[in-house]
């Protein structure tokens, strides 16, 4: 029989962003505020990234298991109720989750209901790599967590695909692991060198070859040539996507480009009194970002809860080739937050335009270089030209 509860906010997902909003929020007396996780330990994916660079530029030493836990000290000190190995299955209503956890199955009800679920890697399905399916095919947080969390054997020769930053961390789990990383592997013109490790650029995993467990990974550049890897371990990289199916079940918009839930400023989805925020927006941030904007998102939160009306969404946000996403991606208003804007290729100096209609808004250009992997932050004061009635604002390069 499911128990009934009623809170004030429900926040789902205790990463950097839910707790960080969890915090401040509790911090300014919104009352019974909630923060479900479905893992048995709160403090998201830097839990298990040993590497340093979560604190910030104010604290950039910390690695993410020390950001994790005072990211939950700081939300259970300030007041915000944060209960662990507790999922949300489904919606009974608008505002209402299934959950089911150690208590048994419960049905939430509150006032304002935030997603802050997440982003992840897709696996090797996902990317749609041929061959047989063994043992020793791994993402990178499976990797992590595999080695920092429970100790567990992963391989002696392994293959790491990708060019993100994330693509070194995980030579370097490997290696704490003992393995020899026999190659980098990436589509990309470039990639994320390690010292001592083959970057094998403009190339594709054409293949996973063992049965029972992997014995070697095929591979193709782009000039034709080939071979085979032989390897007992392959990690796939980055390729994140926002851990959107919650959000898909309770018929909230989805942005085509970032494929996370449609978003203005004040982090408003379709669905009135649902909020949307950190890499459940897009994939992915840093942490720090992360958790600012979880922070930012207790203002509109607070404004909800105070009986501020739910707007009509505006324009949405688009992006041309080679862009990939913006966000946020609705004009309801932008509260003088920037934009977050991902190319798929890497740019030097960009030059950036804004248009509706077929009319110029804004152009601007960008100095330096940004790799695939980073976003342009867009200052949002041109924001102000943008016609509320007209059609989609579309963000190229020009």
């Amino acid at each position: 029989m499911n128990r009934d509860r009623t809170v004030d906010v429900l926040v789902v997902g205790a990463g950097p962003a839910g707790l960080a909003l969890a915090a401040r929020l509790a911090t300014a007396g919104a009352g019974h505020v909630e923060v479900l996780e479905r893992e048995q330990d709160a403090g998201g994916v830097p839990r298990h990234c040993h590497h340093g660079g979560f604190g910030g530029p104010v604290r950039p030493w910390l690695t993410g298991p020390v950001y994790a836990r005072r990211a939950v000290r700081a939300a259970v000190t300030a007041g915000a109720h944060v209960r662990t190995g507790v999922s949300a299955t489904g919606w009974a209503g608008p505002l209402s989750l299934e959950t089911t956890g150690p208590a048994g199955l419960e049905r939430i009800t509150a006032r304002a209901v935030v997603l802050a679920t997440g982003a992840r890697e897709r696996p090797r399905s996902a990317r749609l790599v041929p061959g047989s399916r063994p043992a020793g095919v791994l993402t990178t947080g499976e990797l992590q967590q595999a080695v920092h969390l429970y100790g567990q054997d992963i391989g002696r020769r392994a293959v790491v695909v990708g060019a993100e930053p994330v693509a070194r961390h995980a030579v370097r789990t490997l290696r704490r692991a003992g393995a020899e990383v026999v190659a980098v592997v990436t589509e990309r013109p470039r990639g994320a060198a390690v010292p001592g490790v083959p970057l094998l650029t403009a190339t594709t995993v054409a293949e996973l070859r063992g049965r029972g467990r992997l014995s070697g990974v095929a591979v193709r550049h782009e000039d034709g040539r080939s071979g085979v890897l032989a390897c007992d371990t392959v990690v796939f990289t980055g390729d994140w996507i926002p851990d959107h199916e919650l959000a898909r079940r309770g018929g909230v918009s989805l942005d085509p480009g970032t494929r996370g839930p449609a978003v203005d400023a004040s982090f408003r989805t379709s669905v009135p009194g649902v909020f949307a925020v950190g890499n459940a927006l897009h994939g992915v941030e840093p942490a720090a970002t992360a958790a600012a904007a979880g922070a930012a998102a207790a203002t509109p939160v607070l404004a909800r809860l105070s009986g501020a009306p739910w707007p009509e969404p505006g324009p949405p946000l688009a992006v041309r080739a080679p862009l990939l996403w913006v966000a946020p991606n609705r004009l309801t208003d932008l509260a003088g937050r920037p934009l977050l804007l991902r190319s798929g290729e890497p740019l030097t100096h960009p030059v950036v335009t804004a248009a509706q209609d077929g009319r110029l808004l804004w152009r601007r250009r960008h100095p330096g270089r940004v790799p695939p992997w980073r976003s342009l932050r867009l200052a949002p004061g041109w924001t102000y030209r943008v016609d509320p009635a007209g059609g989609p604002v579309v963000l190229a390069l020009g």
